[in-house]
């Protein structure tokens, strides 16, 4: 250890992250202090690491980060997460905010402070690559181009911003390639809850637990769309076909448009999501790349609607992985079922219910039948506590044909998950 070069010692500490083992650590010798003063990269208060950070109070929590931080000249990432601490005073932030920003290149922050700190303009015009903020508010975002000209990752969590600001900060940030947005208070100046974002550059979006009644997002280069626990009238994306991952978990949106950005997609994934299948069917009809198809809790808008596999095998060659979950009703299973062509590609299986019912266990022997190269089958299911006589007949009918039919294929894992 004693050989070890002081930058080596630097990059140690900075893997440690935590500031309480960190200081811990400096504390061995003067080589190592040296090593924390002038090569540590990392820096992370985080109250899950150190139970401590709970019984401690406000201003001596902040006079023990003030300290921790002034002794380091070259932090590169600094992490506060205080989830127990309602509010810092604006004063010591603006002091960590201030002394690392020539060097900073990720902050993670999520503390809110008394009185309101705008970190957008103590952080703008360095080398920040990473934004983590949740609990604060952003107003005023100046129309300057380049504010954040290395800014390649912005996260907002429970943060109050107006959407014309959130559309001013995305044009400030000419290299940003990951946008997440959760639970956002967003302030309109009029009636209609509208939000329009643009941006070249972006490649991955992730927005949750938002409700607006239009959102329009204007990226040419984005690759992956995830929407969650959400609420939206209409939703466009206006893209250059260069979108590969959609995934949709909960969200309630009434018009949903993609545009012609499906021709590469590679992977959706919907769930608990009302679906007209013709219409979705056609917005990812071109999508002959598709290796992942997942389309789980969904309710179709019309109740005789059901996904055959007949259009599934023609419009998705390059299949791999077939995950359905849904109600099946009286009379629709040979519909979804028709057809002779074959999932050739389809190597893992996942098939689920909600209610189970006598036409489970048909259904799967079809769609098993459709997949010649299957190694693998997981098939989910939902048993309440309490069960009917019928339902445990169900069940124990299903049970049974499953045997019989895997006799049939001994090659395939099988895999069972009950909730």
């Amino acid at each position: 250890m004693e050989n070890l070069p002081v930058e080596v010692i630097g990059n140690i500490l900075s893997r440690l992250g935590a500031a309480r083992d960190v200081v811990i650590a400096s504390a061995t010798c003067r080589k190592w202090r040296d090593a924390c003063k002038n090569h540590l990269h990392k820096l992370s208060f985080n109250s899950n690491d150190w139970p401590v950070y709970r019984d401690l109070t406000t201003s001596r929590l902040e006079i023990l980060i003030t300290q921790t931080i002034f002794q380091t000249t070259g932090l590169q990432c600094l992490e506060i997460f205080m989830d127990d601490v309602d509010e810092f005073s604006a004063a010591p932030v603006i002091a960590w905010l201030m002394y690392t920003r020539d060097t900073l290149r990720s902050l993670f922050y999520n503390v809110r402070t008394t009185p309101n700190v705008n970190i957008l303009e103590k952080c703008g015009r360095q080398k920040l690559e990473t934004l983590m903020l949740a609990q604060n508010s952003i107003t005023g975002v100046e129309p300057s181009y380049q504010k954040f000209p290395c800014l390649k990752s912005l996260s907002l969590s429970n943060v109050s911003i107006s959407a014309l600001d959130l559309s001013l900060l995305l044009t400030a940030c000419p290299k940003i390639e990951v946008l997440v947005l959760i639970n956002l208070e967003i302030a309109m100046s009029d009636a209609q809850a509208t939000m329009e974002l643009s941006s070249p550059t972006l490649k991955n979006i992730h927005v949750e637990a938002i409700s607006l009644d239009k959102f329009i997002l204007e990226a040419d280069s984005l690759e992956v769309l995830q929407l969650k626990d959400s609420t939206l009238e209409l939703f466009e994306l206006i893209s250059k076909r260069s979108l590969r991952h959609l995934k949709i978990d909960d969200v309630s949106v009434i018009h949903l448009d993609i545009g012609e950005s499906t021709e590469h997609l590679e992977v959706v994934d919907v769930s608990n999501f009302t679906i007209m299948w013709p219409k979705f069917h056609q917005m990812i009809s071109k999508s002959s790349k598709l290796r992942k198809l997942r389309l789980w809790g969904v309710v179709f808008d019309d109740e005789d609607e059901i996904v055959d596999v007949e259009t599934v095998a023609m419009c998705f060659p390059q299949l791999s992985h077939l995950s359905l979950s849904y109600d099946l009703r009286d009379g629709l299973l040979h519909y979804g079922l028709q057809g002779s062509s074959c999932l050739e590609n389809v190597v893992e299986l996942e098939l689920g219910w909600t209610v189970i019912s006598d036409h489970f266990s048909h259904w799967v022997e079809g769609l098993l039948e459709r997949c010649p190269s299957i190694k693998r089958l997981v098939i989910h299911g939902l048993v309440s506590e309490t069960k009917t006589p019928d339902e445990c007949h169900t069940l124990a009918n299903f049970t049974s044909s499953i045997v019989r039919l895997m006799r049939k294929y001994m090659h395939v894992n099988v895999l069972f998950v009950y909730e």
